[in-house]
């Protein structure tokens, strides 16, 4: 059977068939060549499943009209695989574009412990325009192509999709553009730790993964999950920054704790600084060791005193890690000076029974 279908190949189809099925064998190895995105993401697997869904295409349609049309509609086959064809190399032309772009414009960031290319503005503003441009011609050729060029005169298919654009811009539009204002202001790059804040609820704590055209990926450091925000939502965010330091010291973190009245402030300062000390002997936990600790009272409540205590970092990656390590060497380091952490209630008597047992309000 074999021998009898190569038997009713021309030269052309030996070539058609041959290119589509190196195509589809290699295309993962081709994508890898100008996309930088690793081979496990969901959104390289698309890609290489759409590459070679068109090679397929292309090969059941050539076969289809060779072997079961007429040679009258043999020749619309050729136009069909002929669109297939021009849509295959547009799509690869838009990849290879953005990928030209990214490693002329874009800059070497270090995410996840790997370096890799992150987009910028001008990535991000050339490859949209490259788009709409290859998109614009790929449906003239097919137009033309197919023998439809009333369809490019005015009223037809580009003044449609022109209208439907307009249209539906107020969908798609603002993230476009909040994405480019957000790589321009260089405020948040990927492989960015930042906290969100909606009002004086912290949202999230994460890293900046992806900033894509219409939405941001972020990796939840709390959680372990991704989480993906639309461009013109993170915008209404306050973001913390925690990358970005504003002296050469790094990040001056910050821990509350709420301690009685009854704890003298000698103490207390004697606590603190015995745990800086073995925080110190600990090399697990990254922080900035040259640099002493800072202990003031940061407020004083109805029932207990208000400590901060300020260390400084620049391995922001692992920020929770090291709150949480300085937060048990102090719990230890408490219990050891006979401080409680606990926040006390205070009461007042705020008169007698009929017994002479005072009545305590708290």
């Amino acid at each position: 059977m074999l021998q009898n279908f190569l038997s009713h190949l021309d030269s052309v189809g030996y070539f058609l068939l041959t290119v589509n099925i190196l195509l589809l064998i290699f295309a993962k190895r081709i994508i890898q060549l100008f996309s930088h995105a690793p081979s496990k993401v969901t959104s390289f697997s698309r890609v290489v499943m759409i590459f070679r869904l068109l090679n397929l295409l292309i090969i059941v349609v050539y076969g289809y009209y060779r072997f079961f049309q007429s040679r009258d509609e043999q020749a619309f086959g050729i136009k069909i695989i002929a669109v297939l064809a021009i849509i295959y190399l547009a799509h690869l032309s838009m990849h290879l574009m953005r990928a030209f772009f990214l490693r002329q414009y874009g800059k070497m960031r270090m995410i996840e412990g790997k370096e890799r290319q992150v987009p910028t503005h001008q990535t991000r503003l050339l490859s949209v325009f490259s788009t709409i441009f290859i998109a614009i011609i790929t449906l003239i050729g097919i137009i033309h192509l197919l023998g439809f060029n009333s369809l490019l005169e005015a009223g037809g298919v580009i003044g449609f999709m022109g209208v439907f654009l307009a249209l539906t811009s107020s969908i798609w539009a603002p993230d476009i553009f909040h994405g480019i204002i957000i790589l321009n202001s260089d405020m948040l790059s990927e492989g960015d730790v930042i906290e969100l804040q909606d009002g004086e609820t912290k949202y999230v704590q994460g890293v900046v993964y992806r900033t894509k055209m219409f939405h941001t990926v972020i990796l939840n450091r709390v959680n372990n999950h991704r989480m993906m925000i639309r461009n013109s939502r993170l915008r209404d965010f306050t973001v913390h920054n925690l990358s970005k330091f504003s002296s050469a010291r790094g990040l001056r973190e910050k821990i509350l704790f709420k301690i009685g009245y009854d704890c003298s402030i000698p103490n207390v300062e004697k606590m603190f600084f015995d745990a800086y000390e073995k925080a110190k002997k600990d090399i697990d936990i990254p922080f900035e060791r040259q640099y002493e600790m800072e202990v003031m009272i940061d407020n004083t409540g109805d029932h207990a005193v208000e400590w901060a205590f300020y260390y400084y970092t620049k391995n922001v990656n692992s920020i929770i890690q090291t709150r949480q390590k300085i937060m048990k060497i102090i719990y230890k380091t408490s219990i050891e000076h006979n401080i409680s952490l606990a926040t006390p209630l205070t009461y007042a008597a705020i008169g007698e029974s009929e017994d002479g047992i005072p009545i305590i309000a708290s």
